[in-house]
């Protein structure tokens, strides 16, 4: 007898699939260590595409979070330009070198229109100020002195300076 079992049905019919000798494991080992090669080359590209990605998305936050703090400041600072115009004292300011003064007492009509109260007109307290452009209100002051002839009737905006001449400073800074 040899030192090898006879093999018999089925056992027997799978040994005929598999060639004799012991150069099998060599023939299975090439695949498998390619395989390897392979998943550790795939897995070394994705790591370093996915580090590229990181390290762009991350390039793309800080210029995100510099635009939003720049436009934080210009809000901050256009909010502080709308407090110093709509403050009490610069619109009564404006008002008044729009030649606008105080309502006088108000009378008030009940539902049965009767009068309640003695109404009073406005005092125009000084003389008629001139109505002169927004943009030339916020101009430094001109360097010829001040006539004191009265002003004429206001018609339109006056063409003595235009408006991309005078500089316009921001109140509030």
């Amino acid at each position: 007898m040899s030192g090898k079992p006879e093999l018999k049905g089925r056992a027997a019919r799978l040994a005929r699939l598999f060639p004799p000798g012991g150069g099998r494991g060599q023939a299975a080992r090439a695949p498998f260590v390619l395989l390897v090669v392979l998943l550790l080359g795939g897995g070394l590209i994705g790591l370093l595409v996915l580090n590229s990605a990181l390290s762009e998305g991350s390039f793309q936050l800080d210029d995100l979070k510099e635009e939003t703090k720049n436009l934080t400041d210009e809000e901050q600072a256009l909010q502080r330009d709308i407090d110093a115009y709509s403050a009490p004292r610069a619109l009564q300011r404006r008002a008044r070198e729009l030649g606008m003064v105080p309502g006088g007492d108000p009378a008030f009509l009940g539902p049965d229109g009767t009068v309640k109260g003695v109404p009073s007109p406005a005092s125009a307290s000084g003389a008629t100020p001139l109505v002169i452009a927004p943009e030339a209100l916020t101009a430094p002051p001109a360097t010829a002195p001040p006539t004191t002839q009265p002003a004429p009737a206001p018609t339109a905006a006056p063409t003595t300076a235009t408006p991309s001449t005078i500089p316009t400073p921001t109140p509030g800074r």
